[in-house]
């Protein structure tokens, strides 16, 4: 009977350990429920004790210990603070809350998850400063933080993640620089901090990530040149570092060191020199960017870049007004899926060759004002039967307006203005039910502008959600 007395007791005492540890994280969960303010999906209704925690709405437990291993609750239009009991949950290995509605600050108590190796809490509100304790979560692979209200610095311990492979943090009020000590990131597949107020350069030590992937910095005032071996890192697949103040030379060798590219925006910089003859090598490229700097010369053929959909050149010195600045065009009739074509604003001369009647009739937006383009306009435009926007004003066109551009039924703004067109306008353009803008005396290249200004924030959008899409999915959660 003693001898029971004492198993039965031990085995009391065992119980209430194991229960004590398992009350812990029931007890994290409920001060996390008691920080949600609304709850319109009633997600939380499950959390109530008459079934065990773990089978709790977006709660899931590994199945040894029965402790918390995961807490996914995105997409759930929640509305509240992350309690900092979630701290206790010492077992949790992913922790999404993404796509709701969380304010205050990212509760320094989550750097105690030594186990946490997945942390998304982007499109939320949160506000206040990345706690530079999370560089304790040693095992991280994840961290997603974008388009919330974050401001401050990226704290420098983050550069100790060496497990790290995706770091976002786009869309935020972050300010101060990348820092240098990320180039030991060895993991790291995904960078992206587009959209905030970072400054200095780009650190040459991120040329040492031969793992990096995606590379984004859109849209902050970062300076300087970028480092060479940056662009031998055969991996990348996006480098978006359009609308900063970088400048240099792109390098000769850049379509066959990246092989592997899908989209290259270096729009509104200061880069100078010549578009590289080996940019057709990167036969995977969909989105060519490189409008808004200071390139010239001629523009190499494209005749292996069939994937593109995007290709800008707008606002460059391109061009010497000669006979066969356009020649390149008619590589672009391989490009099966090409939608938006815009050489505007360089220095094109020659005439527009015959061959634009072969480019595919994806073909939505085709810019060509501000050059030096003479001659007619060829019939064969007709062809392009889904363009929606021709952009031809300030150039050398003359002849006649061609009335096959009637055919060209889903066109929505058409501006031949400030050339040397004659004869009347053709009775065929009313035709064009969907004409929203006819422009063929004068220009207002304000409303021009102003229109390709919302198409341009509407194509960063579209750019920074295949971004989204394109991050490191996570493992299945570890069995323990």
């Amino acid at each position: 009977m003693r001898t029971f007395i004492l198993l039965w007791c031990s085995g009391l005492f065992l119980t209430s350990v194991v229960g004590g540890n398992n009350e812990t994280d029931r007890l994290a969960l409920l001060e996390f429920k008691s920080k949600i303010s609304d709850d319109p999906l009633g997600v939380m209704s499950s959390w109530n004790d008459s079934i065990h925690f773990c089978q709790w709405k977006g709660v899931s437990c590994g199945r040894r210990h029965q402790r918390v291993i995961v807490l996914d609750l995105q997409s759930q239009k929640l509305v509240g603070s992350i309690s900092p009991n979630v701290g206790n949950l010492s077992f949790l290995w992913k922790l999404n809350l993404e796509n709701n509605s969380f304010y205050n600050e990212i509760s320094p108590e989550i750097g105690r998850l030594h186990r946490l190796q997945v942390l998304l809490l982007n499109n939320n509100t949160i506000t206040g400063t990345i706690p530079s304790n999370l560089s304790s979560c040693a095992n991280l692979r994840v961290f997603h933080v974008a388009v919330n209200n974050l401001v401050g610095e990226i704290p420098t311990k983050l550069g100790t993640l060496s497990k790290l492979q995706t770091f976002a943090i786009h869309k935020n009020n972050l300010t101060g620089i990348i820092p240098p000590c990320f180039g030991n990131l060895s993991s790291l597949e995904g960078f992206s901090a587009a959209y905030n107020n970072l400054g200095g350069s780009i650190p040459d030590s991120l040329g040492q990530l031969i793992k990096l992937e995606i590379f984004g910095v859109d849209s902050n005032t970062l300076s300087g040149t970028i480092h060479p071996l940056f662009f031998n890192i055969s991996s990348m697949r996006i480098i978006d570092v359009g609308n900063n103040q970088i400048q240099g030379h792109l390098p000769s060798d850049i379509g066959i060191t990246l092989p592997n590219l899908e989209t290259f925006t270096l729009s509104n910089d200061q880069f100078i020199g010549s578009i590289p003859v080996s940019i057709s090598n990167a036969s995977n490229l969909f989105t060519l960017n490189l409008g808004g700097n200071k390139l010239t010369g001629r523009v190499p053929s494209l005749e292996k870049l069939n994937k593109m959909t995007l290709f800008s050149i707008t606002q460059n010195h391109l061009g010497n007004g000669g006979a066969n600045n356009l020649s390149f065009l008619c590589s672009l009739t391989n490009s099966t899926n090409l939608r938006d074509l815009e050489i505007n604003t360089n220095n094109f001369g020659g005439k527009l060759p015959e061959c634009i009647g072969n480019f595919s009739t994806t073909l939505t937006f085709f810019y060509l004002n501000n050059n030096k383009i003479f001659g007619k306009i060829p019939n064969v435009i007709g062809n392009l039967i889904n363009l929606e926007d021709i952009e031809m004003w300030n150039n050398k066109f003359s002849g006649n307006i061609p009335s096959i551009i009637g055919n060209l039924q889903k066109l929505q703004y058409l501006d031949l203005s400030q050339n040397n067109f004659f004869g009347n306008i053709p009775s065929s353009l009313g035709n064009l039910t969907n004409l929203l803008g006819l422009y063929s005396r004068f220009s207002d290249p304000d409303r021009s502008l102003n229109r390709r200004r919302e198409r341009f924030k509407a194509l960063g959008k579209q750019v920074w959600q295949a971004v989204e899409v394109s991050w490191i999915k996570p493992k299945e959660a570890p069995v323990d």
